[in-house]
């Protein structure tokens, strides 16, 4: 049977800041950002799975993205915990913000690795990630593919 992409977006509001950056974004700033998550996989072709004819549901793509990226960042402010923001990080913090600490500078880059490595691990063992893509504005985006990632 053929192989079949499916493709759920979402979208959420993040803060961050880039330590040590030459330009405006080393300030503390947000995105209101959009994923395109893009697994593969073969119909369910077993007449009896109530799922008969889907790759994925939809709804079970929604709650993976949902508990492992969009809950997690959404209105939070996400700062790398290897850098002096650290203690900005902190303050916020004592202050009743919602602070992500991370060991990577947040960069959309960085962190479409990262949702792409948390989406992995949670998929059913039949479905592959096939592509990610994650846009900050309505003109820039990081894009990752398994393909390139020797992943698929």
């Amino acid at each position: 049977m053929s192989k079949i992409r499916i493709t759920k977006q979402f979208s959420f509001e993040t803060g961050h800041a880039l330590y040590g950056y030459d330009g405006k974004c080393k300030n503390v700033h947000g995105h209101s950002y959009k994923l395109s998550v893009t697994v593969i996989g073969t119909p369910i072709s077993n007449t009896d799975n109530v799922k008969f004819g889907m790759v994925i549901d939809f709804g079970d793509l929604k709650k993976i993205v949902k508990n492992e990226i969009v809950d997690v960042f959404d209105h939070a402010t996400v700062f790398n915990k290897n850098t002096p923001h650290v203690e900005l990080a902190k303050e916020l913090e004592d202050r009743g913000h919602n602070v992500l600490l991370v060991d990577y500078q947040p960069t959309s880059e960085m962190m479409v690795i990262d949702f792409a490595n948390k989406i992995k691990t949670q998929l059913p063992s039949h479905i592959a990630l096939h592509s990610l893509k994650l846009q900050e504005t309505d003109t820039s985006f990081a894009e990752w593919y398994a393909s390139d990632n020797n992943s698929l």
